[in-house]
């Protein structure tokens, strides 16, 4: 069974992902929609190159409308800029198919409950594309959740330090100036929620934000903007605890203005256990945890490197060892984005529920708005929604 995919968006992730379809048994790509026509006819060039039939075209700033319309996909994939995210995928919704939309698929509570409603509404899927959630400590230590092996998990930790440097664009440049709060929430958000089973048997309860100033982001604006920014808004770092219906915590960083290691940090906390990703794996048991797991050290600490790599490698998922090979050779990140892709298509081919569904991606998109709403009103505790009850 082929699931027939159109592309809206055309630049360097579009370009990354048309290449990933090529190379994904079961998918065929059947549109291509760009505000421009050489990036749609680069795009097109790509699938020629594999001998694959010649997907219909469109472009223009509302090209997206008609392909949503009539283009005969199953999935629109949306890879545009933040802003324009919201209406294509309603459009692609409210055309008979699933979207599936880069992150973050929308900014706003407004724009969050419209995916929401318009998903419920037409039956269709609104799946954000969060490609962290796919990365090998992520899926090892998921499953190693899971199987029990950290206990009852009480804290979590996760965010997105990423000095951007000379990678800045104009419009997210701009995002910056105008808005405080974390406002790219969801790399290291999304793996903690699928850990804590959010909306399923827990759910985000109220959080708390605060921010610094923005000691840096004005000298950034001048000097990739040629202007100055006076009124630059998002601080250097944003912090935000998130408290569970449970009793269970979330602490969640953003920084992209200060030199420092990337790093999505990723902490988990349990009662009989501990792992970190940055700045190296480490995984840590109780003493009645390595006696269950049949692991021999002489007190309790650190899994040595060896054992660490052993169990992780236990824990990852068939699918991943299956492709490496490929998903390595098509994504320099080591194959998250191609994982991710090669899922929607399983799922989409054998009935199965989609690994992220609309309320995660309400749940990961909202501390934007949230976290701002906090930090604006002293670091107050905001009320975090239950989308399922939309």
């Amino acid at each position: 069974m082929n699931i027939r995919v159109a592309f809206v968006g055309l630049g360097q992730r579009g370009m990354a992902a048309i290449e990933r379809f090529c190379n994904i048994e079961g998918a065929h790509i059947t549109a291509l929609c760009d505000a421009s026509t050489t990036q749609v006819e680069e795009a097109q060039q790509i699938i020629d190159n594999y001998g694959f039939p010649r997907p219909r075209a469109y472009w223009g700033e509302h090209g997206y409308e008609q392909l949503c319309k009539d283009s005969g996909a199953d999935v629109v994939y949306i890879c545009t800029d933040w802003q324009s995210h919201v209406p294509i995928a309603v459009a692609a919704m409210l055309g008979g198919k699933h979207a599936a939309v880069e992150v973050p698929a929308a900014t706003t509570l407004d724009e969050i409950n419209l995916l929401v409603k318009t998903a419920k509404q037409t039956g269709k899927h609104c799946m954000m594309l969060e490609n962290c959630v796919y990365d090998f400590f992520e899926l090892s230590t998921l499953a190693m959740a899971r199987a029990g092996l950290f206990g009852e998990i009480v804290h979590v930790e996760g965010g997105y330090a990423h000095p951007i440097d000379e990678k800045w664009t104009p419009w997210r440049l701009e995002i910056n100036r105008q808005q405080r709060g974390d406002i790219y929430p969801t790399h290291g958000l999304g793996p903690l929620c699928q850990l804590l089973d959010l909306h399923r048997s827990d759910r985000m309860k109220t959080l708390v934000s605060m921010d610094t100033a923005a000691f840096s982001g004005p000298g950034i604006y001048e000097k990739h903007m040629g202007r100055e920014a006076l009124d630059f808004q998002n601080g250097d770092q944003t912090t935000t605890l998130i408290r569970t219906e449970r009793g269970k915590t979330m602490l969640i960083q953003h920084n992209v203005m200060t030199p420092r290691p990337y790093s999505r940090l990723y902490q988990i906390v349990g009662t009989e256990g501990y792992a970190q990703k940055y700045p190296e794996p480490l995984l840590h048991f109780s003493s009645n945890k390595l006696k269950e797991l049949d692991i021999h050290l002489p007190k309790e600490e650190n899994l040595p490197a060896e054992l660490c790599d052993k169990l992780l490698n236990h824990y990852l998922p068939d699918y991943v060892k299956q492709l490496l090979p490929i998903a390595s050779r098509l994504d320099p990140r080591g194959g998250m984005a191609y994982f991710m892709d090669w899922r929607l298509i399983h799922c989409l081919q054998n009935g199965e529920p989609l690994d992220m569904d609309v309320y995660d991606m309400a749940e990961w998109c909202c501390i934007s708005e949230l976290s701002r709403l906090s930090i604006e009103n002293g670091s107050t505790p905001v009320a975090v929604p239950d989308f399922t009850t939309l």
